[in-house]
């Protein structure tokens, strides 16, 4: 009797040991927030910026969160996910990639909390998973629409997003440029959709950004060929694009030839010239006169036989044409790329009025080409800048400026900035956390408080006392001030709307989704398994 009660009772004697799924989550999240302290110091417009040193020597100048984090060399699985976080924010909005992972940081924190009070990691996710879906609703309520026609809209938020980055003092020329280009290619059949590619960016060493041009053509970053003394300008171009190579061809296995005699080297230089010589007058009958060769890899593109010939036929040379501009330079020219000297016929070239060396102040020299006959719907930017530190980061910033109007094509509202919606998103579920019940209700709170992590780092990173700037703002938030927010400039809380410090409705919301969904992953893993 007595020993099948203890047969009955063994079952429930079960002892299951925690210990280590808790010790890797902890972990996680430990390496996970290490790597959002790193760039927290960068956010806003007060941001520090890093100097990164990789290994090759290279030094990178910049406080763009995607740009510190992919240079970083992480090693911790779960330290990995917040790189890869902003990486994802780059690529939907462009912009606010600090912010992600500073908010991904706070909710590990406040995660972090919660599963030391005896929460189940499971319920923390499915709360969060709530509370990012009504955080999305709450922004949505707050945002203001907008239209492409109204410029001034579009140019204040590339402004706010250029304010935050090392090439700050140019956001009044960089911002506009950035608008136009962007506005320059939407097309009308497809308006919610603009694809960047077909905006090129050409960086020109020299000068300074403030030469930084928009460019209704094409641009090139290099001299004309002129070693046998072609031109260097021509009107009324025919512009051919080729991808083969006007040079002696090589066989297909390696292999010498052995010449013994004077004639017959006399006999290969002439069948050499003859077929350079018949090629380029196949070109010439068609009445190309520019062409762009895209740099070969098996031989010479073109040799300087060959460029004396092209120059006597008054035909100016571009070479060196990457594989990966071809698409957008045939896009641009409205002209097909040319793979066979067979092939060249005079439907496949593009036209344009003007094509020449431009000489630049510095010494340097860029070729451009203007007043293309039906262009397709692209455009170029020249940015300039005294070095290569610069030039990067002008770069990068202005991808930045033109991401956040591809945002606002895409999705036409505007949201304040300056910690605004972070504080009203706060409050708003702080409240929604009391009507729910158990668990999820303590769990959303948390949550609400930590996303006061941004207008606090806002604060802190320009100087200001965060804990009196925060309570401030809670303050007229409560009050029904929705767009109260942080004047970094001024030092104090205003209208932020009022102040034209705004961002797109798509970089706050996807901010918050893709922040919630990074911090749900990192807490459903309880185990990391190394394979060898």
């Amino acid at each position: 009797m007595a020993s099948a009660a203890v047969a009955k009772a063994k079952p429930t004697e079960t002892f299951v040991d925690n210990k280590r799924k808790d010790d890797i989550r902890m972990a996680n999240i430990a390496a996970a927030q290490a790597v959002a302290d790193a760039v927290r110091t960068s956010l806003g417009p007060k941001g520090m910026d890093k100097m990164i040193s990789t290994a090759s020597g290279e030094v990178i100048i910049t406080n763009d969160g995607a740009t510190i984090l992919n240079k970083m060399e992480v090693l911790q699985p779960a330290a990995k996910f917040l790189v890869e976080l902003s990486k994802s924010q780059d690529v939907v909005a462009g912009d606010g990639t600090t912010t992600v992972v500073v908010i991904a940081g706070a909710l590990l924190k406040a995660s972090l909390i919660l599963l030391n009070s005896g929460i189940h990691a499971t319920v923390v996710s499915d709360s969060l998973h709530k509370a990012s879906i009504k955080a999305a609703e709450i922004l949505s309520a707050m945002a203001v629409p907008v239209e492409l026609s109204d410029r001034d809209s579009l140019v204040k938020s590339a402004s706010t997003s250029l304010n935050s980055k090392v090439v700050s003092q140019y956001s009044s020329l960089l911002a506009p440029l950035a608008v136009d280009a962007v506005l320059s290619v939407v097309d009308s059949e497809k308006p919610d959709l603009v694809d960047l590619k077909d905006i090129k960016i050409v960086k020109k060493l020299g000068g300074t950004v403030d030469d930084t041009e928009l460019v209704n053509g094409l641009v090139f970053d290099k001299k004309v060929s002129h070693a046998a003394g072609g031109p260097t300008r021509v009107e009324n171009a025919k512009i051919a694009v080729i991808q083969f190579q006007i040079s002696p061809p090589k066989t297909d296995i390696e292999q010498s030839i052995v010449v013994s005699d004077y004639s017959q080297m006399d006999r290969i230089l002439k069948e050499e010239r003859n077929y350079i010589l018949g090629m380029i007058k196949k070109i010439k009958a068609t009445g190309c006169n520019v062409l762009l060769i895209q740099k070969s890899i098996l031989r010479d593109a073109v040799t300087d036989l060959s460029l004396h010939y092209l120059a006597k036929a008054k035909i100016l040379v571009i070479k060196d044409i990457e594989r990966d501009e071809i698409e957008f330079i045939t896009k641009t020219l409205n002209c097909l790329p040319i793979s066979n000297i067979e092939h060249f016929r005079v439907e496949k070239m593009g036209s344009a009025d003007i094509v020449e060396e431009v000489p630049l102040g510095d010494g340097g020299k860029i070729v451009k080409i203007m007043g293309i006959k039906d262009m397709g719907r692209t455009t170029s930017v020249l940015v300039r800048g005294s070095n290569h530190l610069v030039l990067d980061e002008a770069e990068r910033s202005l991808h930045d400026a033109l991401c956040v109007i591809r945002c606002l094509v895409n999705k036409k509202y505007l949201i304040a900035g300056g910690g605004a919606p972070e504080i009203e998103l706060s409050r708003q579920l702080g409240a929604w956390a009391k009507v729910l019940q158990g668990m999820e209700g303590y769990c959303v709170k948390a949550f609400a408080e930590a996303l006061e992590v941004i207008p606090y780092t806002l604060a802190e990173n320009a100087g200001l006392n965060p804990i009196a700037i925060v309570t401030e703002l809670r303050n007229r938030h409560a009050q029904g001030e929705i767009n109260a927010g942080i004047n970094v400039r001024k030092g104090q809380i205003t209208n932020i709307l009022e102040e034209n410090v705004v961002q797109p409705l798509l970089v706050s919301t996807s901010a918050i989704s893709l922040a919630s969904e990074c911090v749900r992953m990192i807490l459903k893993i309880d185990d990391i398994v190394t394979v060898r």
